[in-house]
């Protein structure tokens, strides 16, 4: 029976807190561009890291080139992290079309450095921007982007501005899977975020003042670590100034990422993401991570249950419903804001292969490795 009671109570507190993210999502206003003129003033220095990013830097500093933002207000900083591919040289090339975007070489470093951070770091010290913005080599960017960013920055007193991210869909069951799961991400990301539940961004879309990053010493004390350029830095900034940190709902400040394009590579990606939650000082989404591993830990020992005791069976397929139309009333309207609605009816069906993973991409992230841009990273 004890089970049984274990069951009902992980499930209520999983659906009590998804329900909960689901208000906050739908407390946050959206961000729309106005139909008034608008003239922003702040000078910002974009930064981009890239290694191995022939394929996709092109189109990324295109979208950057096509931005509607005063040019004599930007610079453009892009980091190349020791790529073996022609990085450096399309890099190049749009340098030498575009004077406000700049080349830089990261210097080779001991395999487990922390070298993204390293190259976010070099670029903040070319530049001069009171504001810091920085993305990824693998994403194109909405052309009010930017302008989107500098208005919310100069509204009041902002410090740090967590943006959204999409993925671009293809008809695939590996890329639909990412892209529910992800949205998912990013709903609680803003959910949380917006009311100040607890820390969670993506580097992909990220904007910080270069005071706070300079008055909290940058990435110091967590630049052993080879991730979290993004969510420990954006918890060092809240703990100095928590009114300071937000969530920018803007589909016109949405940036566009790529789905990984192999379950090797998406599964590397994702262990990678969890391998975070070790260094965590934000106490607040460690319980919120061991709460929602520990439900689906629990559903998956069920289903192995079920094959010996009848009613395990039964508490399975009860749980499984009512997670199921819990998660689904939440992501909604997430999906409504990225325009995926046309791949819910896929969520249902998915959610054998969603327990499976997050089960093993946490048990992975906290005790594997992974493997990321040709560097082996863990295990050893």
């Amino acid at each position: 029976m004890w089970w049984l009671i274990a069951t009902l109570l992980l499930t209520g507190l999983y659906c009590a807190l998804v329900l909960w993210y689901r208000w906050a999502w739908v407390q946050v206003p959206e961000q729309h561009s106005p139909r008034y003129a608008y003239t922003p003033v702040t000078y910002i220095s974009l930064v981009i890291p890239a290694r191995n990013e022939a394929c996709n830097i092109a189109a990324c500093l295109q979208s950057i080139a096509d931005q509607n933002y005063p040019k004599h207000l930007l610079e453009v900083t892009v980091v190349d992290d020791d790529s073996s591919d022609n990085t450096a040289a399309i890099i190049q090339q749009f340098a030498s079309a575009h004077s406000y975007i700049h080349y830089q070489q990261l210097a080779p470093q001991p395999p487990r450095q922390a070298h993204k951070k390293r190259a976010i770091e070099k670029g903040i010290e070319a530049g001069k921007g009171e504001l810091i913005v920085c993305t990824d080599a693998d994403c194109t960017h909405p052309p009010n982007w930017l302008w989107t960013i500098a208005r919310l920055y100069e509204s009041g007193d902002v410090e740090f501005i967590a943006g959204p991210v999409g993925y671009t869909t293809e008809n695939t069951l590996l890329s639909v899977f990412q892209t529910l799961d992800f949205m998912t991400l990013q709903g609680i990301t803003g959910a949380s975020v917006s009311q100040r539940f607890h820390t969670m961004c993506n580097g992909a879309n990220l904007a910080y003042t270069r005071q706070a990053f300079v008055s909290v010493n940058g990435f110091e004390g967590i630049d052993a670590q080879p991730t979290g350029d993004d969510m420990l830095l954006m918890y060092k900034i809240y703990r100095q100034n928590p009114n300071g940190v937000c969530w920018l709902k803007s589909q016109d400040a949405t940036v566009q990422t790529q789905a990984c394009d192999t379950w090797r590579s998406f599964f590397n990606q994702r262990i990678r993401w969890a391998s975070k939650a070790a260094y965590y000082d934000d106490r607040r989404i460690f319980w919120v991570l061991l709460l929602v591993y520990v439900f689906n830990a629990w559903l998956l020992g069920l289903a192995v249950a079920a094959f010996a005791v009848q009613k395990a069976g039964l508490a399975l397929l009860v749980a499984l419903v009512v997670k199921t139309a819990i998660e689904t009333l939440f992501l909604w309207p997430v999906a409504r804001f990225f325009g995926k609605e046309k791949w819910m009816w896929t969520f249902p069906l998915l959610q054998p292969l969603h327990i499976m993973y997050t089960v093993l991409a946490g048990w992975l992230g906290r005790f594997g490795s992974y493997e990321w841009k040709g560097r082996r990273i863990g295990g050893g």
